[in-house]
């Protein structure tokens, strides 16, 4: 079977990034390079739900359900959160598919992106650790896999996964240092995301058999294309990237980076 790649995190299909129109031509030139599948990223649950409406118009689209950590910020309303979540996934409790999907659902891959981000003042600490063992929770409750979202936070944010330790899923966009890293490595089986802020920066790289690819689209554009919008169509670039920086032929990276997203996500 020939190879192709998977975009495991973008926002494609966010109005405030993207025109219809965009959209649609930025999925015909993924396609055109060899980037079949892509999973639009829910931030909060009015987005979760435009990602869910843009995956069922297209065909090998998918989408997740999440609430980002700064949502926390605006005012923790869980158990708006919590029938929100409860109202949308329900077809994933009473189908008959794969497990935390069911046929009215079939796009829904994950819960995502959710986490903790204290890189900014002024955040609430303990309301963003809230919301997370709340979308944690949800997606034990749903067996689906997590998109992390962590920033300058790993130390709680270990202590509070080590709660859920069935937890499958991939730290989105990793940016920190190789203790850390090394700690997702040997403590969780989690999955990491590499984007194309790799291509430019000292990051350190997580083996092949733990390398999830992703453009978190529209940021993070990686070289050549620096000082563009970012798209999935520059999937293939971070492959090319990644097989230099492995010292791997390009086939593998495609082949391995697909097999992991499947194997988590279940597409």
């Amino acid at each position: 079977m020939s190879s192709f790649l998977i975009d495991s995190h973008c926002h494609l299909h966010d109005p405030q990034f993207f025109s219809k129109e965009q959209a649609e031509e930025m999925l015909v030139r993924a396609r055109e390079n060899g980037v079949e599948k892509i999973i639009c990223i829910g931030t909060d649950p009015h987005d979760s739900l435009v990602a869910k409406e843009f995956a069922e118009k297209h065909e090998n689209v998918y989408w997740t359900y999440g609430i980002h950590p700064s949502e926390a910020t605006k005012g923790l309303q869980l158990g708006a959160f919590r029938s929100a979540a409860a109202r949308e996934l329900a077809p994933a409790a009473r189908g008959d598919g794969p497990a935390g999907r069911g046929p009215e659902c079939k796009t829904l891959v994950a819960v995502g992106e959710v986490g903790l981000d204290y890189h900014y003042e002024g955040y609430s600490r303990e309301a963003q650790i809230k919301l997370f063992e709340e979308m944690l929770q949800l997606a034990k409750d749903r067996n689906l896999p997590v998109s992390f979202h962590v920033r300058e936070a790993f130390d709680d944010f270990f202590a509070v996964v080590a709660n859920f330790p069935k937890i499958r899923g991939v730290v989105h966009s990793f940016s920190d240092n190789k203790k850390n890293l090394k700690r997702i490595l040997n403590e969780t089986d989690y999955y990491v995301g590499v984007n194309g802020m790799a291509t430019y920066s000292t990051l350190p790289t997580p083996p092949l058999e733990r390398i999830l690819l992703e453009t978190d689209a529209p940021f993070l554009t990686p070289r050549p294309f620096r000082g563009i919008i970012n798209e999935p169509a520059y999937i293939p670039a971070i492959a090319t990237w990644l097989a230099e920086k492995l010292g791997q032929d390009i086939r593998i990276i495609e082949e391995g980076t697909t097999n992991n997203a499947r194997r988590l996500f279940n597409i």
